[in-house]
């Protein structure tokens, strides 16, 4: 079994592996003022309750874009399982059957996604990440990082207009019916879940039409399905495909060092 670990900015995502398939995946809070105790306590439990025990445990990866947080989840892990984990980074990218688009300067979330959707796809194809930002990643049939746009994530605009402004509430993230709002919660969902859809498509489109129209388009993250209507745009809805990147990540590194 493998212990993948994706480190975002707002939640660590830990995944347990078995061979083919996910058995468990669990979230908590990224903090930097929580100890590597506190998080062994608490995968510890997870693993207890999913009666594995931690020597059926064979291989950790992590993925960190907060770097604060990426050496307190190493020691646990080597604390924990009694071997070092492969912490994925700009020094293990040559081996990955991808060309990295500046790779001292990309979140390794991205190179992830990248390399999972080349595996996957072998196609020109561009992953969507709903997460703390929206990202688009565009990787080419040939393997080849061709770009990347950013913009804020759906909870991270919705906070913004919460903490910037003295009488808007932080509202959930649901689709209003209408696009005219006629509460306060219903005119921050209709012009932030309503407009996203617009800018998902409009980036789509756009990124498409840069390709000649040849492109697929993959939508991850744990928001990935927070929006129905966007599902038609997309070929697929993965939303362990991060987490697949970084085991696939891991799967060569290992590979390489036989």
């Amino acid at each position: 079994m493998q212990i993948i670990v994706d480190i975002g900015n707002t939640d660590a995502v830990f995944g347990l592996y078995d061979q083919t398939t996910w058995k468990h995946i669990w979230r908590t809070p990224s903090r930097l003022d929580e100890t590597a105790d506190s998080y062994e306590r608490r995968l510890r439990l997870w693993l207890l309750e999913a009666s594995v025990p931690l020597s059926a445990v064979k291989t950790t990866v992590i993925s960190s874009v907060v770097p604060g947080l990426a050496p307190i989840m190493r020691a646990m892990l080597a604390e924990l399982f009694g071997f070092e984990p492969i912490v994925t980074g700009p020094e293990i990218y040559p081996i990955l059957p991808i060309e990295i688009l500046r790779p001292h300067e990309i979140g390794a979330d991205l190179v992830a996604n990248a390399l999972a959707a080349y595996t996957r796809y072998h196609s020109n194809c561009v992953v969507v990440d709903f997460g703390t930002a929206l990202t688009f990643t565009t990787v080419s049939g040939e393997g080849k990082m061709l770009g990347v746009a950013i913009a804020p994530g759906l909870k991270t605009a919705i906070r913004s207009l919460f903490a910037n402004t003295a009488q808007l509430p932080e509202v959930p993230i649901e689709v209003p019916v209408s696009a005219l709002g006629t509460s306060t919660t219903l005119a921050i969902q209709a012009g932030v879940i309503l407009g996203y859809e617009g800018l998902v498509r409009s980036l789509l489109d756009r990124i498409r039409a840069e390709l000649h129209g040849d492109c697929l388009a993959v939508a991850t993250g744990g928001l990935s399905g927070r929006i129905p209507s966007l599902r038609n745009a997309f070929t697929d809805i993965v939303p362990s495909l991060t987490l697949e990147g970084i085991r696939l990540i891991g799967d060569l590194v290992t590979a390489s060092t036989k």
